[in-house]
């Protein structure tokens, strides 16, 4: 049997993440040839991922990482199926890395099929299915670009959000941050009226009629009323309608022009489940 040192079990370990026990049992079957053994821990975890492939992936972590001029941002969610993993801090610095490198890509992927240490980043996220036992994937990938983006990861990496402006005014990024968190714990539906698809406001308009008809109202009222009503869900669900939730006298447009002549006009939120 070919002797297998501990530095040659802690060097795969470090280029695997695997565990000490598979990566001596690995090393042991390849006959001590380093990259032999890579490809043994490798086939592990696309059996493991085949018998793990109709498991639900609804755990993980969330992260939003922004470029240096501050004029692009993306954000990256890699699942797993259990918070206990989601929570380990190899996987948080995973999502971390991969976020970083996405921020090189404009899809999903092309993010995949980069090169990872030696490997594709699809190969990598199989690698790691083996070592931690568990289902894991990338559940969402999405891309901003604007004169100035801002990011916010909510407590616990389950919310990620990335915001637009219009200009790099003295202050930015505090105003993209405030707006991002509020994007992160409201949840608009769109940016503003327009970005609002036809479907869903005619299903709002009709929705409001059949409110007015069980309240009695006549039918020649319908139409105005439910404009009317129409008009306070533009408010509740677009991003620079709403309320700001820092000061509920201005809405969040208004919140944005306090900094100059700035407006939002994007942002993205991706959250996990």
């Amino acid at each position: 049997m070919t002797k297998i040192t501990a530095s040659e079990v802690n060097k795969l370990r470090q280029a695997t993440g695997a565990g000490m026990m598979d990566c001596k049992k690995a090393l042991v079957e390849a006959g001590g040839d380093f990259d032999k053994a890579i490809e043994l821990l490798r086939k592990k975890g696309q059996k493991v991922a085949a018998n793990r492939a109709d498991r639900e992936s609804t755990e993980g972590a969330v992260i939003a990482q922004v470029n240096s001029n501050a004029t692009s941002g993306v954000i990256v969610s890699l699942n797993c199926e259990t918070d206990f993993v989601a929570k380990n801090e190899s996987f948080v610095n995973l999502a971390q890395e991969l976020a970083t490198k996405a921020l090189s890509y404009e899809t999903l992927d092309a993010l995949l099929a980069s090169d990872y240490n030696g490997m594709t980043v699809s190969e990598k996220l199989i690698e790691q299915t083996g070592v931690i036992g568990e289902k894991i994937e990338i559940g969402g990938f999405k891309k901003l670009e604007a004169p100035f983006v801002g990011s916010y990861i909510h407590a616990g990496n389950k919310i990620a959000t990335l915001v637009g402006l219009s200009a790099k005014v003295d202050g930015a990024d505090t105003a993209a941050k405030d707006v991002a968190m509020q994007a992160a714990a409201m949840n608009p539906i769109a940016l503003d009226e327009a970005g609002v698809d036809a479907v869903t406001i005619e299903k709002e308009i009709e929705i409001a009629k059949d409110q007015l008809r069980a309240e009695g109202k006549p039918e020649a009222m319908l139409d105005n009323i439910a404009k009317g009503k129409l008009k306070r869900f533009f408010k509740d669900n677009t991003l620079v309608n709403q309320d700001f939730i820092k000061d509920s006298k201005l809405s969040v447009a208004d919140y944005v022009k306090t900094y100059g002549d700035v407006k939002v006009v994007g942002f993205e939120r991706v959250a996990l489940g």
